[in-house]
Protein backbone atom coordinates (compact mmCIF):
# COMPACT_ATOMS: atom_id res chain seq x y z
CA UNK A 1 0.00 0.00 0.00
CA UNK A 2 1.26 3.60 -0.97
CA UNK A 3 2.78 5.45 2.11
CA UNK A 4 0.58 8.07 1.21
CA UNK A 5 -2.87 5.86 1.58
CA UNK A 6 -2.32 5.11 5.58
CA UNK A 7 -3.99 6.41 7.99
CA UNK A 8 -3.50 8.07 11.14
CA UNK A 9 -3.69 5.55 13.88
CA UNK A 10 -4.95 7.66 16.47
CA UNK A 11 -7.98 9.25 14.57
CA UNK A 12 -8.67 5.40 13.47
CA UNK A 13 -9.11 4.46 17.22
CA UNK A 14 -10.91 7.77 18.33
CA UNK A 15 -13.37 6.86 15.68
CA UNK A 16 -13.83 3.05 16.53
CA UNK A 17 -14.78 3.87 19.54
CA UNK A 18 -16.54 7.19 19.80
CA UNK A 19 -19.71 5.03 19.84
CA UNK A 20 -18.49 2.51 22.05
CA UNK A 21 -21.72 2.38 24.80
CA UNK A 22 -21.19 -0.67 26.69
CA UNK A 23 -18.52 -2.19 24.65
CA UNK A 24 -15.85 -3.89 26.37
CA UNK A 25 -11.99 -3.49 24.41
CA UNK A 26 -9.15 -5.07 25.25
CA UNK A 27 -6.20 -3.80 24.16
CA UNK A 28 -2.70 -5.45 22.65
CA UNK A 29 0.56 -4.84 23.55
CA UNK A 30 2.09 -1.39 22.89
CA UNK A 31 1.10 1.11 20.99
CA UNK A 32 -2.63 -0.11 20.49
CA UNK A 33 -3.03 0.14 24.46
CA UNK A 34 -1.31 3.62 23.91
CA UNK A 35 -3.89 4.69 20.80
CA UNK A 36 -7.03 3.03 23.38
CA UNK A 37 -5.66 4.82 26.27
CA UNK A 38 -5.64 8.64 24.49
CA UNK A 39 -8.98 7.92 22.69
CA UNK A 40 -10.14 8.36 26.52
CA UNK A 41 -9.75 6.08 29.45
CA UNK A 42 -12.66 4.09 30.41
CA UNK A 43 -13.47 1.38 32.74
CA UNK A 44 -14.06 -1.09 30.29
CA UNK A 45 -10.75 -0.90 28.91
CA UNK A 46 -8.76 -3.65 29.36
CA UNK A 47 -4.97 -2.83 28.71
CA UNK A 48 -2.08 -5.77 28.34
CA UNK A 49 0.74 -5.01 29.37
CA UNK A 50 3.47 -7.51 28.88
CA UNK A 51 1.05 -10.20 27.59
CA UNK A 52 2.25 -10.04 23.96
CA UNK A 53 0.33 -12.73 21.66
CA UNK A 54 -2.71 -12.64 24.09
CA UNK A 55 -4.99 -10.15 23.19
CA UNK A 56 -7.49 -12.40 21.08
CA UNK A 57 -7.43 -14.82 23.61
CA UNK A 58 -8.40 -12.76 26.27
CA UNK A 59 -10.64 -11.10 24.40
CA UNK A 60 -12.64 -14.51 23.40
CA UNK A 61 -12.56 -15.43 27.18
CA UNK A 62 -14.19 -12.05 27.84
CA UNK A 63 -16.88 -12.21 24.73
CA UNK A 64 -18.08 -16.00 25.23
CA UNK A 65 -18.34 -14.94 29.81
CA UNK A 66 -20.23 -11.71 28.18
CA UNK A 67 -22.18 -12.90 24.89
CA UNK A 68 -24.89 -9.84 25.63
CA UNK A 69 -21.97 -6.92 25.28
CA UNK A 70 -19.58 -6.65 22.42
CA UNK A 71 -16.34 -7.08 22.48
CA UNK A 72 -13.62 -5.63 20.53
CA UNK A 73 -9.99 -6.37 20.91
CA UNK A 74 -7.37 -3.63 19.15
CA UNK A 75 -3.98 -4.91 18.38
CA UNK A 76 -1.26 -4.50 16.39
CA UNK A 77 0.27 -6.66 13.67
CA UNK A 78 3.03 -7.72 15.31
CA UNK A 79 0.78 -8.71 18.57
CA UNK A 80 -1.85 -10.76 16.32
CA UNK A 81 1.06 -12.23 14.44
CA UNK A 82 2.62 -13.85 17.19
CA UNK A 83 -1.01 -15.33 18.20
CA UNK A 84 -1.88 -16.12 14.79
CA UNK A 85 -3.42 -19.36 16.40
CA UNK A 86 -5.85 -17.79 18.42
CA UNK A 87 -7.92 -16.92 15.04
CA UNK A 88 -8.64 -20.85 14.65
CA UNK A 89 -9.84 -20.50 18.19
CA UNK A 90 -12.41 -17.92 17.40
CA UNK A 91 -13.06 -19.57 13.93
CA UNK A 92 -14.35 -22.58 15.97
CA UNK A 93 -16.06 -20.86 18.58
CA UNK A 94 -18.10 -18.32 16.61
CA UNK A 95 -18.62 -15.95 19.22
CA UNK A 96 -21.46 -13.35 17.83
CA UNK A 97 -20.38 -10.19 19.68
CA UNK A 98 -16.89 -10.60 19.20
CA UNK A 99 -14.72 -7.95 16.93
CA UNK A 100 -11.05 -7.96 16.53
CA UNK A 101 -9.43 -5.50 14.59
CA UNK A 102 -5.79 -4.92 13.91
CA UNK A 103 -3.34 -1.71 13.00
CA UNK A 104 -0.87 -2.71 10.88
CA UNK A 105 1.61 -0.42 10.61
CA UNK A 106 3.79 -3.12 9.37
CA UNK A 107 6.54 -2.57 11.68
CA UNK A 108 7.00 -4.36 15.03
CA UNK A 109 7.15 -0.78 16.44
CA UNK A 110 7.82 -1.71 20.20
CA UNK A 111 10.97 -3.26 19.36
CA UNK A 112 12.91 -1.16 16.87
CA UNK A 113 10.70 -0.58 13.69
CA UNK A 114 11.87 -3.79 12.04
CA UNK A 115 9.32 -4.72 9.19
CA UNK A 116 7.39 -7.42 9.92
CA UNK A 117 5.74 -9.98 7.68
CA UNK A 118 2.44 -8.06 6.83
CA UNK A 119 5.30 -6.11 4.99
CA UNK A 120 5.85 -8.86 2.91
CA UNK A 121 3.68 -12.15 1.98
CA UNK A 122 1.53 -12.57 5.46
CA UNK A 123 -2.48 -11.76 4.50
CA UNK A 124 -3.81 -11.21 8.02
CA UNK A 125 -7.40 -11.17 6.30
CA UNK A 126 -6.56 -14.54 4.65
CA UNK A 127 -5.67 -16.21 7.51
CA UNK A 128 -8.61 -14.69 9.14
CA UNK A 129 -10.67 -16.18 6.71
CA UNK A 130 -9.19 -19.22 6.69
CA UNK A 131 -9.87 -19.75 10.29
CA UNK A 132 -13.54 -19.88 9.65
CA UNK A 133 -13.93 -16.21 10.54
CA UNK A 134 -16.68 -15.00 7.82
CA UNK A 135 -16.46 -11.77 7.97
CA UNK A 136 -12.65 -10.63 7.40
CA UNK A 137 -12.10 -7.33 5.91
CA UNK A 138 -9.97 -4.60 5.43
CA UNK A 139 -10.76 -0.87 6.01
CA UNK A 140 -9.13 1.54 3.88
CA UNK A 141 -11.00 4.58 4.67
CA UNK A 142 -12.19 6.72 7.25
CA UNK A 143 -15.94 6.43 5.86
CA UNK A 144 -15.49 2.44 5.76
CA UNK A 145 -13.66 2.17 9.54
CA UNK A 146 -16.68 5.21 10.66
CA UNK A 147 -19.22 2.40 8.81
CA UNK A 148 -17.96 -0.76 10.47
CA UNK A 149 -18.71 0.88 14.13
CA UNK A 150 -22.13 0.04 13.88
CA UNK A 151 -21.13 -3.89 12.74
CA UNK A 152 -18.62 -3.81 16.23
CA UNK A 153 -22.23 -2.98 18.22
CA UNK A 154 -24.05 -6.13 16.61
CA UNK A 155 -24.02 -8.90 19.44
CA UNK A 156 -25.77 -11.50 16.52
CA UNK A 157 -23.42 -11.67 13.38
CA UNK A 158 -19.98 -11.67 14.48
CA UNK A 159 -16.99 -13.25 14.70
CA UNK A 160 -15.64 -10.12 12.66
CA UNK A 161 -11.77 -9.39 12.17
CA UNK A 162 -10.81 -6.34 10.70
CA UNK A 163 -7.12 -5.15 9.39
CA UNK A 164 -6.64 -1.49 8.94
CA UNK A 165 -3.39 -0.24 7.04
CA UNK A 166 -2.04 2.44 9.53
CA UNK A 167 1.15 4.72 9.54
CA UNK A 168 3.91 3.66 11.98
CA UNK A 169 4.46 7.87 13.69
CA UNK A 170 5.95 7.30 17.03
CA UNK A 171 3.49 9.06 19.24
CA UNK A 172 4.03 9.91 22.44
CA UNK A 173 2.93 7.21 25.10
CA UNK A 174 -0.64 7.30 26.62
CA UNK A 175 -0.45 5.50 29.65
CA UNK A 176 -3.09 4.35 30.87
CA UNK A 177 -2.59 2.19 34.66
CA UNK A 178 -0.35 -0.50 34.94
CA UNK A 179 -1.62 -1.69 38.05
CA UNK A 180 -2.94 -5.39 37.03
CA UNK A 181 -5.18 -5.62 40.12
CA UNK A 182 -6.63 -2.37 39.41
CA UNK A 183 -7.14 -2.93 35.70
CA UNK A 184 -9.52 -6.26 36.41
CA UNK A 185 -11.44 -5.02 39.38
CA UNK A 186 -12.15 -1.96 37.67
CA UNK A 187 -13.56 -3.91 34.86
CA UNK A 188 -14.80 -6.28 36.96
CA UNK A 189 -17.01 -3.81 38.53
CA UNK A 190 -17.90 -2.05 35.65
CA UNK A 191 -19.35 -5.19 34.87
CA UNK A 192 -21.16 -5.75 38.26
CA UNK A 193 -19.07 -8.58 39.77
CA UNK A 194 -17.75 -8.30 43.52
CA UNK A 195 -14.34 -7.84 44.28
CA UNK A 196 -12.00 -10.82 43.42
Amino acid sequence: MSKANLLERRRVVSALLAGRKETIVVGGLGASTYDIAAAGDHDRNFYLWGAMGGAVMIGLGVALAQPKLPVVVITGDGEMLMGMGSLATVGLQQPANFTIIVLDNEVYGETGGQASHTAGTVDLVGVAGACGIADARTLSTMAEIESFTAAMQDVSSGPRFASIKIDSANLERVLASRDGSFIVTRIRGALGYGPI
